[in-house]
C-alpha cells in the first residue's frame, strides 16, 4: 500500500525521499527528454520530412494543444492525486520521446508530438503546483532558482554527450530518442515507486476557478505564452535556416545557454528575493524588448553569425527570470487556489500558442524579422502589465489598484 505522509512530518524522512529532493529528481528528469527533443527537433524535421516555415509552425500549434486543455488537470486530481498525475505524465513523455524517430512523415511527427506535449503540459502543470505548495515563500525565489539550475545542468549533461558523440559514434536520431526518452521514463517509474505521497497542508479546490482579484496574473500569463512561441519556434528554426546549424552545432548554442542557467539562474532567484517581482519583471521585458529589436536588426541589417548566436543565449537567460511571475501568484494567492489556478494559468499561458505558430509561420515566409518585432511588441505589453504589480504583492494588494482584502467570491 502506497505511504501517505503529511508534508510536515516529511523532515523524519530520510533526505533523499523528503518533498524538496523529489521536485529537484523532477526538475533533471523533464529536460532530458523534452530538451534532447527540442535539440533535435530543427534538423530531424528538415533533414527527414523536409519541413518549411508553414510546417514548423503548424508542428508546435499542434504541440501546445494539450497546454491549452491543462485545464483538465482539475477534473483528474478529483480522483487521482497531483504527485501521481505528475510522474504519470512525466512516464508519458518519456516513452513518446523515445518513440519519436519511428514516424518520419508528417503524420506521424504530429501524432507523437500531440502525446508527448500531453504529457509534458500535464506534467509542468502539476509540477508547478507542488512547488508552490511544497516550498515555504520565504525561500521560493531561492529554491526555484536552484530548481531551474538543477535542470539545466541535467540538459547540459545530455548535451555535452550527444556533441561529444554525434559524429563520433555516429548516432541516429532514434538513438538518441530512445535513450533520453528511456531515461525520463525510467527515473518516473522510480520516484512512482520510491517516494512516498505527500499531503499538503491546505486541501486544493478541485474545480476550475476563476477570480478577478488574478486578473493581473493571468494577463502576464497570456502575454508570456504568446510572446514564449516566437522564441521556441522561430529563434531556433532561424538558426539552421538562415545559418545552417547542424545538430552538432545546434546542440553547442544550447550548451551555452544551459550553462549560462546553471551559473545565473540561483543568482536570478535571490535577486528575485532581494529586489522583488515587480523589479524583476520589468528587466526581463526590457531585455526582452533589446533582444527581439535585435532579431529583427538580423535580417533588417545582415548582421552575422556571431551576433544572432549571442542574442539566442541572451534571449533564453532572460526567460529563467520568468520564475518571478510564479513566486508573485504564490504571494497573492489562497493556499487552496494553488492547484486549479496552475491548470487555468497553464491554458491561459496556452491560448495564443494553439494558433500562433501557425500564423507566424506562413508571416515567416513573407518576412522573418516581422515575426520578431511582433514578439518586440508583445514584450513592451508586458513590460506595461508588469508595472501594475505592487512592490510588496500579497493577497487583498494583488495590483497597485487594490484596497484592502478581498471577499471569498473574489
Amino acid at each position: 500500500m502506497t505511504q501517505i505522509v503529511p508534508l510536515g512530518d516529511a523532515r523524519h524522512l530520510p533526505f533523499w525521499r523528503r518533498p524538496v529532493v523529489l521536485l529537484f529528481v523532477m526538475a533533471a528528469a523533464l529536460p532530458i527528454a523534452f530538451s534532447t527533443w527540442f535539440a533535435l527537433l530543427n534538423n530531424f524535421v528538415i533533414e527527414v520530412a523536409d519541413f518549411d516555415g508553414t510546417d514548423i509552425g503548424w508542428l508546435h500549434t499542434v504541440r501546445e494543444i494539450p497546454g491549452f486543455l491543462a485545464v483538465g488537470v482539475i477534473a483528474i486530481i478529483i480522483f487521482m492525486r497531483e504527485q501521481v498525475l505528475g510522474l504519470i505524465s512525466l512516464l508519458m513523455l518519456g516513452v513518446a520521446t523515445a518513440v519519436t524517430a519511428w514516424f518520419p512523415t508528417m503524420g506521424g511527427i504530429l501524432t507523437i508530438t500531440m502525446l508527448s506535449s500531453i504529457g509534458f503540459h500535464y506534467f509542468e502543470t502539476v509540477n508547478q503546483s507542488l512547488q508552490l505548495q511544497w516550498i515555504d515563500k520565504k525561500r521560493a525565489p531561492q529554491v526555484l532558482g536552484w530548481l531551474v539550475a538543477a535542470g539545466s545542468g541535467a540538459t547540459l549533461a545530455a548535451y555535452i554527450l550527444i556533441e561529444r558523440l554525434w559524429e563520433l559514434l555516429n548516432l541516429s536520431y532514434n538513438q538518441v530518442y530512445m535513450v533520453s526518452g528511456g531515461f525520463t521514463a525510467l527515473v518516473a517509474l522510480f520516484c512512482l515507486i520510491a517516494y512516498p505521497q505527500f499531503d499538503s497542508p491546505t486541501p486544493q479546490v478541485k474545480k476550475m476557478i476563476l477570480r478577478k482579484r488574478y486578473w493581473l496574473y493571468y494577463a502576464l500569463q497570456f502575454m508570456a505564452g504568446a510572446r514564449r512561441q516566437i522564441f521556441i519556434v522561430f529563434a531556433g528554426f532561424m538558426m539552421v535556416e538562415k545559418f545552417g546549424f547542424e545538430v552538432h552545432e545546434m546542440t553547442r548554442l544550447l550548451m551555452l545557454n544551459l550553462l549560462a542557467n546553471m551559473l545565473l539562474a540561483p543568482l536570478i532567484g535571490k535577486a528575485v528575493g532581494r529586489w522583488g517581482e515587480r523589479r524583476a519583471l520589468l528587466v526581463e521585458y526590457v531585455g526582452l524588448i533589446g533582444v527581439f529589436l535585435s532579431y529583427g536588426g538580423v535580417y533588417f541589417f545582415g548582421w552575422g553569425l556571431m551576433i544572432a548566436s549571442a542574442l539566442y543565449v541572451i534571449d533564453h537567460l532572460f526567460f529563467a527570470m520568468a520564475l518571478a511571475l510564479k513566486t508573485y501568484f504564490q504571494k497573492i494567492a489562497d493556499p487552496g487556489d494553488i492547484a486549479p489556478t496552475a491548470a487555468v494559468a497553464f491554458t491561459i499561458n496556452h491560448i495564443a500558442a494553439v494558433f500562433l505558430p501557425a500564423l507566424l509561420g506562413y508571416l515567416w515566409l513573407v518576412s522573418p524579422a516581422a515575426v520578431f518585432l511582433l514578439a518586440a511588441g508583445m514584450a513592451l505589453v508586458s513590460l506595461l502589465l508588469a508595472l501594475m504589480i505592487p512592490r510588496h504583492p500579497e493577497r487583498g494588494y494583488e495590483t497597485v489598484f487594490s484596497h484592502g482584502q478581498p471577499s471569498p467570491a473574489e
